[in-house]
């Protein structure tokens, strides 16, 4: 039943976007009426949830609310076209994807839940790395296309600064993680697993 209505649901969103490609020439009014179409299949969605119980019910909520939220950030990428709007796209969908799975967590218990954490937590600090490192490379491009020499040499600095602030970013989303899997262990076993995981990611 759940499966059924997250693809009803899905393909009910596909139709809201079969317009886009004539979506900058809407006017406010008809922009908003897309909006509220998208709302509309969320209600539904929403409703198609009732069905279930316990931990899976919020799971299917959460997926139907993270599909609202990127349907209409996608929408926006749609409507006014920029790199921060497609950053904004890019975040509504990793933080989508991080609640449900941190609703799919909860099916869990002791270490293994606060790993399933670490980890979704992880991988939404990656993917907001992934976002803003191309928000700033679009941006950064788009501007060196338009002037000097020198504003290049500025924009291929912004870029690299932007990809290491990703790299470090991620770096330590993985390190969290890694550290938490020593929790595992104990004693002995469990100060060897830190300091392996010290020595991986070059902390001291």
């Amino acid at each position: 039943m759940k499966t059924l209505h997250i693809t009803l649901f899905a393909a009910a969103l596909t139709l809201a976007f079969s317009a886009s490609s004539s979506a900058q020439s809407m006017s406010k009014t008809e922009h908003k009426a897309a909006e509220e179409k998208i709302e509309a299949q969320y209600k539904s969605a929403k409703n198609g949830c009732g069905s279930l119980a316990g931990n899976a019910k919020n799971v299917c909520m959460a997926e139907a609310k993270g599909k609202e939220s990127v349907a209409k950030a996608e929408w926006e990428v749609e409507y006014k076209p920029s790199p921060k709007a497609r950053y904004e796209a890019r975040v509504a969908k990793a933080e989508a994807d991080f609640k449900v799975a941190k609703e799919k967590c909860n099916d869990k218990g002791g270490n293994m839940k606060d790993l399933c954490v670490k980890e979704a937590d992880a991988a939404l600090t990656s993917a907001k790395a992934d976002a803003k490192l191309q928000e700033k490379t679009t941006d950064a491009t788009t501007k060196a296309n338009e002037k000097t020499t020198e504003a290049r040499t500025d924009a291929n600095k912004t870029v690299n600064d932007a990809r290491k602030d990703a790299a470090a970013d991620k770096t330590d989303a993985q390190y969290t993680v890694a550290k938490e899997k020593c929790n595992a262990f104990a004693d002995t076993a469990k100060d060897r697993c830190l300091a392996d995981a010290k020595a991986a990611f070059d902390k001291k």
